[in-house]
């Protein structure tokens, strides 16, 4: 058995040879980033990913005293930005969302995001979590809890989730993922996630969660899709290969 691993996991990285990032931050949209989209750009595409999904805060804090129309706009900009930088690597850009309410410290990803959903999401930051997945019908997206058992973060409701974040690397905090590995089996909630949740320069963190996937998808959607139909693998650290 021993000698036939390495043959299974080349067979794997093989089948499965595209890679993206689901969780990454960009400057000036995420305020605790120091990644400006064609550092962003530049990175993944020097680690070899074929893609990247920008998944900036979006919350009342980082809106300030923005209008909605003028947070919305900031939210974009930042990846039609990367978006743009990335075209000259053969990078594809994904517009995603790491949402949190009022309510509490607690963040959600989202997949499957365009502008419409994101002014839907805007009027809901106030509302909080029950309400928001009661009124908001989102069929073609999908809605992860991130980092769920991170200081200060509390488990939510599952009937309110499609899935974990089990592998969140952000180097300076401790997210547990042993714990939410067994607590989204226990849950029974089939969609599990991994992400770098890069934010910052020289923490040796960039890359280091790959979703990885059998073909590209075209589109935000898309990948939103790929992840219901569980048909993926994570690489961890450059070598680790994780079933979801």
């Amino acid at each position: 058995m021993q000698n036939e691993l390495p043959e299974l996991r080349k067979r794997l990285l093989s089948e499965y040879k595209y890679k993206i990032e689901l969780h990454a931050h960009t400057k000036p949209m995420s305020s605790c980033s120091d990644i400006k989209p064609e550092k962003m750009a530049e990175v993944y595409s020097g680690l070899g990913y074929d893609g990247i999904v920008i998944t900036n805060h979006f919350t009342h804090k980082q809106f300030a005293s923005l209008s909605k129309e003028e947070s919305i706009e900031k939210y974009i900009k930042d990846y039609e930005d990367t978006k743009k930088a990335a075209e000259k690597y053969g990078l594809k850009v994904y517009l995603g969302a790491e949402i949190r309410f009022t309510e509490n410290m607690n963040d959600y990803l989202v997949y499957g995001v365009n502008k419409e959903l994101l002014e839907i999401m805007y009027d809901y930051l106030p509302q909080g979590l029950s309400k928001f997945r009661e009124s908001v019908h989102m069929e073609n997206s999908i809605f992860i809890q991130a980092h769920p058992f991170r200081n200060g973060c509390e488990f939510a409701d599952a009937r309110y989730l499609d899935g974990i974040e089990t592998f969140n690397m952000h180097p300076n905090h401790n997210s547990r993922v042993g714990v939410a590995v067994r607590h989204a089996a226990k849950s029974g909630l089939k969609i599990t996630t991994a992400g770098s949740d890069y934010h910052h320069l020289n923490c040796d963190n960039e890359g280091l969660a790959a979703l990885r996937v059998k073909a590209m998808p075209s589109d935000s959607f898309g990948l939103a899709e790929i992840l219901k139909n569980g048909d993926y693998l994570f690489e961890i650290g450059d070598s680790a290969i994780v079933l979801a």
